[in-house]
């Protein structure tokens, strides 16, 4: 926690996007951040919690292992998320994001039925503490995505999302992807990377402004649609990882301010 406080007063910036497992895993370590965080006037804008067993060594791996699809890591991870639905709300927690897991493209795919109860379930519990629930972008396209969140039809349910992903996974373009998800979007990342030269492979993540999202072109789609919500700079790669979050958080802001 107090190396979080000082990167958080490194780069400036009193918000963050609060990883919630810790607390569930190590609440001897972590279970008094939400008051210290209040003590040091820094504001929680909200929690992500990821699910047991995801491997990101590949897009296979992750296909087969990611979110609440697997039904081997179901039962523990619907132990987990009644958990991490009382820390959210002891936090105050008004949004709460995750990665579902890979969306089947079609209705008739055996897959579907099942992944739609069970985030069914996943919402409802979170609706019923007043939070409402992000899908982090990437692992389908924007099409298959809005199709699953119009069948679902939650207000309490949109988009945490990620432009960077929607290159990583080779989804689609990020900006053509935001305007088909924008009615249902809660929290945006800031998050910049570059498509595979190699199919079937990752992209590489890379410092914001330096990849294929054209980080200006990005933030005046966002300013067009009318985006009043958090934007979560996220550097998951590299060696400098908090000087590539300064430097988004200086570019960003001088966006916003010419």
């Amino acid at each position: 926690p107090e190396e979080l406080f000082q990167s958080l007063e490194a780069i400036g910036l009193p918000r963050v996007q609060l990883a919630l497992d810790p607390l569930r895993e190590k609440p001897e370590v972590w279970g008094r951040f939400g008051a210290e965080a209040a003590r040091r006037g820094v504001t929680i804008v909200s929690g992500m919690f990821g699910t047991v067993g995801e491997d990101y060594t590949t897009l296979d791996t992750i296909k087969a292992t990611g979110g609440v699809v697997p039904d081997a890591t179901w039962e523990q991870n619907w132990r987990n998320i009644q958990q991490i639905v009382n820390i959210a709300a002891d936090l105050g927690l008004k949004l709460v994001t995750f990665h579902a897991g890979f969306l089947p493209h079609e209705e008739s795919d055996p897959g579907f039925a099942k992944l739609f109860q069970r985030i069914s379930q996943i919402a409802d519990l979170f609706s019923q503490r007043g939070i409402s629930l992000g899908f982090e972008t990437g692992q389908e396209t924007a099409e298959t995505l809005s199709q699953f969140l119009t069948k679902l039809n939650r207000p309490t349910v949109g988009v945490n999302f990620d432009p960077a992903n929607m290159i990583l996974y080779a989804k689609g373009d990020p900006i053509a992807a935001l305007h088909t998800l924008a009615p249902w979007l809660k929290q945006c990342h800031i998050k910049d990377a570059n498509l595979t030269q190699t199919p079937g492979t990752w992209g590489t993540e890379v410092p914001w402004t330096m990849g294929q999202v054209h980080s200006d072109r990005f933030l005046r789609q966002l300013a067009d649609i009318g985006y009043t919500g958090a934007l979560c700079v996220e550097r998951e790669q590299g060696s400098r990882r908090l000087d590539d979050i300064l430097s988004a958080v200086r570019h960003v802001s001088a966006f916003a301010n010419a």
